[in-house]
């Protein structure tokens, strides 16, 4: 017998050779029934694997807390997707499924390609294999006899996993009668555990993520512990396909990318970098009022720059290549950090100068593969919101709460009520993987993590997952239907400083090395707008919208007065047209509200002869007959607020 010990720390006494399955089972009939995976001393493993005497075991199931259970479902559906295809194209070649966020994928290599017909049926054969209630099969196979069985079955894909991956012995999980894979597991116990999934779409994609691999044809899908899950699920992806910047975009003549020109590279319309203006604007002037100094930069700089940078060594592959120019190699920038550092740099600075806050909106070009380009949130070439600061180890704390207040208020501005926070932190395992040393982290992080303690903001730490040159606060932004977007963050630099040996002369009349902070708010301006577009769903409030005013005249014995209203609100700054066309009124209104115009003013002979307009607006449609100057001082007060259109 052996004692297993549960997440409460009591203990049961159970035979040898048990495993969770067992515990599950001898604890209740429920909770056997719903298992879906354990964890055994904070690992995860099948249901049937063995127990050992003092394991701590934590049975999960669809109820659990842990995210670890539903990745491991949706798996788990991935296998079963694979499977499926399997079994109606028995030629196609396998290439990897992962779960992702909210779903999972696999890849397939097959000389027909899918269609939306065929995930229909692969759907519908998912659904016959969790019905036959197949278990998860765990085997296990030495190298080479593994690597022979895969090769057999003419599985080359597999076998350059296995051959990179493995060491002398390696797992693999089967599903019925023909699908086997390469897999470290854990997977649910059997099909019949999955009912509620849903295949999405297709899509290509490299082998490995290489461009010059054999392509493949990708199937992603979602899955969900139960059906009212995955009909939510499913109706908020309506929703977000509804709110598509790329759709939305190109229907309200924002912006473009034109294949033409190249692939990520984003043509602004007149609306759209009217929009991007009033954006800009308001960031410089907050940066100003902030005691930030606006730079700029070149586009393009020596290659020995990137050298120094490091930037050659560790991101060359994400950087275009450099060009010769009078025998000197130049590169088109890829971060603006570099920059910023030579304008500290081109003179001594003493203490008495610090902090300084360097902002940037700055233009860098890097090379996202094609595969990955989305829009206006992946591109080639875009616009930062960059800031660099400058300062003492004294005054760190203050200018991270700086940053902070500063994000609150982007987040205030632009309309965004929720966010979540996140804090990486170095491996305290690994600390010969970090530039810098252990102290400076040390008192990095403390700064980090006691200014979101003093502000009371609820934030996850996240040990392991800062970058190699400093701790950093990530400020994900939730919009209007609950997705979050990663776009603030407050990032230390250990390295930097060090290579470009940067420095300062200290009350002590000493040279010391500045703390420097990298700072961006939005990410990128493009990425901000793509996310803005969809946070409103192309109806932006009143002091962003490109077209605030649009006066409709009911007739052409209408358009002198029209006008007149038009220019008397143009004086007051107000974005206004005139809709001359010679077409019915409810036809200009549901013009106006496609085009997602906040306010709309009818007028005719009623108004011409009082002197009114009849108010629209995009959401509560007809408000009725106002003075002109009423209707001014509403809508001044919406933009002095920017509150969204009511």
């Amino acid at each position: 017998m052996i004692q297993v010990r549960l997440p409460d720390n009591s203990q049961i006494e159970m035979p040898d050779g048990s495993t969770p399955a067992d515990v599950a089972r001898k604890i209740g009939p429920r909770l056997f029934d719903d298992a879906l995976v354990a964890k055994i001393n904070g690992e995860l493993h099948d249901l049937n694997w063995k127990l050992k005497a003092n394991d701590r075991v934590d049975i999960l199931t669809p109820k659990s807390k842990d995210p670890e259970a539903i990745e491991v479902y949706r798996h788990s559906t991935a296998h079963l997707l694979a499977a499926a295809v399997l079994e109606l194209y028995p030629d196609t070649k396998l290439g990897i499924g992962p779960a992702i966020d909210n779903g999972f994928f696999y890849d397939f290599q097959r000389s027909e390609p899918f269609t939306p017909d065929d995930l229909k049926k692969i759907e519908e054969k998912m659904k016959e294999l969790s019905d036959r209630d197949l278990p998860y099969t765990r085997k296990e196979f030495p190298k080479e006899q593994g690597l022979k069985m895969f090769q057999q079955m003419g599985e080359g894909m597999k076998c350059e996993l296995i051959d990179e991956k493995a060491a002398g012995v390696f797992s693999c999980y089967t599903l019925g009668d023909r699908f086997i894979d390469f897999c470290l597991g854990p997977h649910v116990p059997s099909s019949k555990k999955i009912r509620a999934f849903k295949l999405l779409s297709i899509a290509g994609a490299y082998w490995k993520g290489d461009e010059h691999n054999p392509q493949m044809q990708r199937i992603y899908g979602t899955s969900w512990f139960s059906q009212k899950d995955l009909d939510e699920y499913l109706k908020k992806l309506e929703e977000a396909q509804k709110r598509d910047h790329r759709k939305l975009g190109r229907e309200l003549d924002l912006f473009s990318i034109q294949e033409e020109a190249g692939g990520g590279l984003v043509f602004w319309h007149p609306k759209g970098a009217l929009i991007r203006k009033i954006m800009e604007d308001w960031s410089r002037e907050e940066h100003l009022r902030r005691d930030y100094n606006l730079v700029f930069t070149p586009h393009v700089m020596r290659l020995d720059l990137w050298k120094t940078s490091g930037h050659t060594n560790f991101y060359r592959d994400n950087m275009f290549g450099a060009m010769e120019v009078e025998n000197a190699e130049y590169q088109l920038k890829p971060m603006n950090c570099p920059g910023h550092i030579l304008i500290y740099k081109s003179h001594l600075r003493s203490y008495r100068d610090l902090p300084l806050r360097l902002a940037e909106l700055g233009t860098v070009y890097r090379f996202e593969r094609s595969g990955v380009l989305h829009g206006l949130m992946r591109v080639r070439g875009f616009t930062q919101d960059d800031a660099h600061i400058f300062c003492t180890p004294a005054q760190l704390e203050a200018e991270v709460e700086g940053c902070l207040d500063f994000a609150w208020e982007v987040m205030r501005v632009f309309g965004f009520e929720r966010y979540e926070v996140e804090l990486s932190a170095r491996d305290p395992k690994d600390p010969e993987h970090y530039a810098g040393t252990v102290e400076e982290w040390e008192r990095a992080e403390a700064a980090l993590r006691n200014t979101l303690d003093r502000k009371k903001i609820p934030y996850r730490y996240m040990p392991g997952e800062a970058v190699f040159y400093g701790p950093k606060i990530d400020v994900k932004l939730v919009d209007a239907i609950g997705r979050p977007w990663q776009l603030s963050t407050v990032q230390f630099d250990f390295n930097l400083p060090r290579r470009f040996d940067i420095e300062y002369v200290g009350e002590d009349g000493a040279k010391h090395q500045p703390v420097m902070v990298h700072r961006a708010l939005w990410g990128s301006v493009e990425r901000f707008f793509g996310t803005l577009i969809e946070h409103y769903a192309g109806a932006f409030p009143v002091w962003l919208a490109p077209l605030q005013v649009r006066v409709l005249p009911i007739s052409e014995r209408h358009l002198e007065y029209a006008h007149s209203i038009a220019e008397r609100l143009k004086a007051a700054d107000l974005r206004v047209e005139v809709d001359k066309r010679n077409e019915k009124i409810n036809f200009k209104i549901r013009e106006a509200q496609l085009e997602k115009i906040p306010f709309m003013l009818v007028v005719g002979d009623r108004e011409q002869a009082a002197g009114t307009v009849g108010v629209r607006n995009r959401v509560q449609g007809d408000l009725g007959a106002q003075a002109i100057d009423d209707f001014l001082k509403t809508v001044q007060t919406l933009i002095e607020t920017k509150a969204p259109t009511p």
